[in-house]
């Protein structure tokens, strides 16, 4: 699953519980939902977003002179998602896919970038050849299950996403998104018990923590869902991050401001 920064946002969490909107509307008191999905978006170093860009502005030319190399393609995609810039990277990576149509790793790349953009479709369709099975990668199948979230097939991203795990056994990035996609199922106890098992995982990133932090709060338990959030936020942060899911959460079950929430791409 992108990985989310470090700190939550409002607007991260907006988009985090915006699956979760139709459990409130339908009254369950301390069931609502949540997002999925860190997996699609998610970054492979801590990089800053600066350093993105300074890595960006420095391929860019290197790519321009020789648009043909692979590598080159998949690098200064990677530095301008890292960037923000992602329909830059789709597009980019779509020429890339066009001039080596069968290799995989610019499949995988592109798939990803089309599920930064909100083509869920159509990244699914990408992702599904980007690998195969005499051949499968655990980060193909979770984000192919990521992007079945995005659809609202849980139940068939949860089978891909157990089949990574088949191969890559308690990894925590793989079972955070599935823990989020029992959440958007509308099975939050089984969201908590699968991300409390990611959390556990010393591998585990702040992402993973902050989205066990999203279901416990969700289930309306909010002083313990403040208590995780602080394991990697300052403490008002926590606060203020819980309280404007707390007040979402008021809203949606009284029908304001559920325009406003849109659900996030995310690797």
């Amino acid at each position: 699953m992108a990985a989310f920064p470090p700190r939550l946002s409002h607007h991260i969490i907006a988009a985090a519980a915006a699956g979760l909107v139709a459990l409130a509307l339908a009254g369950c008191a301390a069931n609502n939902t949540a997002d999925v999905t860190g997996s699609i978006a998610s970054q492979p170093t801590p990089r800053t977003e600066d350093d993105w860009r300074r890595l960006a502005e420095t391929l860019g030319p290197k790519y321009r002179e020789n648009p043909q190399d692979t590598d080159l393609a998949i690098q200064y995609a990677q530095a301008l998602r890292g960037s923000g810039q992602r329909p830059q990277a789709a597009a980019v990576l779509e020429q890339a896919s066009m001039a080596a149509p069968n290799n995989k790793a610019v499949l995988g790349a592109y798939g990803r970038a089309l599920a930064d953009v909100g083509q869920y479709q159509q990244a699914f369709d990408v992702l599904q050849r980007a690998h195969t099975p005499e051949n499968p990668d655990w980060r193909i199948l979770s984000a192919e299950g990521a992007v079945l979230d995005q659809l609202g097939r849980h139940a068939e991203a949860q089978r891909y996403y157990s089949a990574a795990l088949k191969i890559v056994p308690d990894e925590p990035s793989v079972l955070s998104n599935l823990g989020l996609s029992y959440a958007l199922a509308k099975d939050l106890p089984r969201a908590e018990t699968t991300l409390r098992q990611a959390a556990a995982n010393p591998n585990a990133d702040a992402r993973v923590r902050q989205n066990l932090a999203l279901v416990v709060g969700l289930q309306g338990r909010f002083a313990e869902a403040e208590s995780i959030a602080r394991a990697d936020l300052p403490p008002d942060e926590a606060a203020s991050n819980v309280a404007y899911l707390k007040q979402m959460l008021s809203d949606a079950k009284a029908g304001r401001g559920l325009k406003s929430i849109a659900p996030a791409a995310g690797t």
